[in-house]
């Protein structure tokens, strides 16, 4: 049985179960997008759909969404808020 993480969400909304070993890829691929500089999140996730098309099983898209967020949460990554908004890594 694969080991489960629940994920945050910034507002404090209800998180959700998802694959630890999912969850660490996505992660992983998220901070190194945005290591040199920061990203919007379509960009983010165009970058994680090069990583990963061949390798990932899952909707990278949602996935995305979802341990992005829970980056936010937990102080990993902030968002630069414009037009659109980027994200970067937390000092």
């Amino acid at each position: 049985m694969n080991k489960k993480i629940l994920t945050r969400h910034p507002q404090k909304k209800k998180g959700i179960r998802i694959d630890q070993q999912k969850y660490d890829v996505i992660r992983g691929a998220i901070l190194k997008s945005i290591n040199d500089k920061p990203l919007s999140f379509s960009n983010i996730t165009k970058e994680l759909k090069n990583q990963l098309q061949t390798s990932f099983d899952g909707s990278i898209n949602w996935y995305t969404v979802v341990v992005k967020l829970d980056l936010e949460s937990r102080g990993e990554i902030y968002r630069i808020m414009g037009r659109p908004d980027k994200y970067s890594i937390s000092s």
